[in-house]
């Protein structure tokens, strides 16, 4: 058993749905995060609030399940990032689990 985690920003959310169903993982859970990336000091300073930073609405879900799952979960991500036409391809990674009840 292992932990996966996908991010996502909301805009994919319905999509990021239909690649846990594709990847037969049925039981998981999600929040809204707020995702940030670090930007360069010139545009922060043509902002009209420079001193604010904001961040872009977001999704996170994580689900405990086996390795063959998440393998394809992982191969239904990596095709539709290569058809993204943003730049906010959704992520994912994998922590394994020592133990669990």
């Amino acid at each position: 058993m292992k932990l996966v985690i996908v991010t996502a920003v909301e805009q994919y959310q319905n999509d990021v749905l239909k690649l846990f169903k594709k990847a037969d993982i049925e039981t998981f859970s999600s929040s809204e995060i707020d995702g940030h990336k670090n930007s360069s000091s010139l545009l922060m300073a043509s902002s009209w609030f420079p001193s604010e930073r904001g961040g872009n609405e977001s999704s996170m879900f994580f689900s405990f399940t086996d390795e063959a799952r998440i393998d394809g979960l992982f191969e239904a991500i990596k095709v539709f990032n290569e058809n993204l036409e943003s730049n906010n391809p959704i992520k994912a990674i994998v922590v394994p689990i020592e133990r669990f009840i």
